[in-house]
């Protein structure tokens, strides 16, 4: 045979074969591609919207977020979001600032505890404290807007006597404080309001009701124990203490542990209240008589 025949055969072989190649690949492979994304298109199509469509959208998320986060606000705790070891010393600080000059707060953290939701620290608290400051602490601790929980406590009071003789009853307190918070948003509000923290003050239960410690006479007050009516005016009662000295007090004026409670000017008499150390007193001093009558 012709060589020129036998190559135009060989060319139209693989001519035919490129065309077959190419009809597979274009019909079969390029095909399943085409109708994979027609498929895709088409769902993207069904799911499309216009500029005007997705702003309303957001604005409507937006609404149900604020719905939400307004919820959140209005609950008495939160569980902040990745709270620091340090926002708890602060928070003391701030508490104790009011404190008086016999209360002190020391702050020691101890450990961090992980739960399936949240987790939380515990610090140990310890110090001294007028009991209203330790109510105050306790108080803003429960109350806080993030969630802050007293875990134990242990109390004993004593007394402190300054060097001017003055007694002050006190409270040793040792406690543990957990303080909550999550890794996501879903306890918290966006913007945090503090709750109220300033308690209405407390009868002190820690005070004795009958006391060992009198408070000296620091104000120079007149001492009914040793006093003298000297006379009744129209502007009050004229007394004298032991050492000499003179004082017109008129009702409801301050004397030593107690206070001027009646002027009888029938009777030529005055009437005041002592209070020793829990035991209530009732003294009479009179013009007729040297010395005071006790009821």
């Amino acid at each position: 045979m012709d060589r020129k025949i036998v190559s135009t055969l060989i060319l139209v072989v693989i001519l035919l074969l490129i065309v077959i190649g190419g009809s597979i690949f274009s019909f079969v492979h390029q095909q399943g591609l085409i109708d994979d994304r027609a498929e895709k298109l088409k769902t993207l199509n069904l799911n499309a919207y216009n500029t005007e469509d997705l702003l309303n959208q957001l604005e409507q998320l937006k609404k149900r977020e604020a719905e939400l986060d307004s919820i959140l606000s209005l609950r008495k705790f939160n569980i902040p979001v990745g709270l620091a070891q340090t926002r708890f010393y602060d928070f003391v600080n701030k508490i104790s600032f009011t404190f008086t000059e016999h209360s002190y707060v020391n702050i020691e953290y101890n450990d961090l505890s992980v739960k399936e939701h949240f987790k939380y620290y515990t610090y140990s608290l310890n110090g001294t404290a007028d009991f209203n400051d330790l109510y105050k602490l306790v108080y803003a601790i429960e109350q806080s807007k993030e969630l802050k929980k007293i875990l134990s406590t242990n109390l004993t009071n004593f007394v402190k006597v300054d060097d001017e003789g003055q007694p002050h009853y006190l409270v040793n307190f040792r406690m543990q404080v957990a303080i909550y918070f999550s890794d996501n948003d879903r306890f918290a509000s966006s913007e945090l309001k503090e709750n109220r923290l300033r308690p209405n003050p407390l009868y002190d239960v820690f005070y004795p009701l009958i006391r060992n410690e009198i408070p000296p006479n620091t104000n120079n007050l007149l001492d009914v124990q040793t006093a003298q009516l000297l006379a009744l005016i129209p502007e009050g009662a004229f007394l004298s203490d032991a050492n000499g000295t003179t004082y017109l007090l008129w009702e409801g004026d301050e004397v030593y542990l107690g206070y001027l409670t009646e002027i009888n000017y029938e009777k030529n008499e005055v009437k005041f209240i002592l209070n020793k150390g829990g035991i209530i007193e009732k003294v009479t001093l009179s013009l007729d008589v040297e010395n005071k009558n006790n009821e």
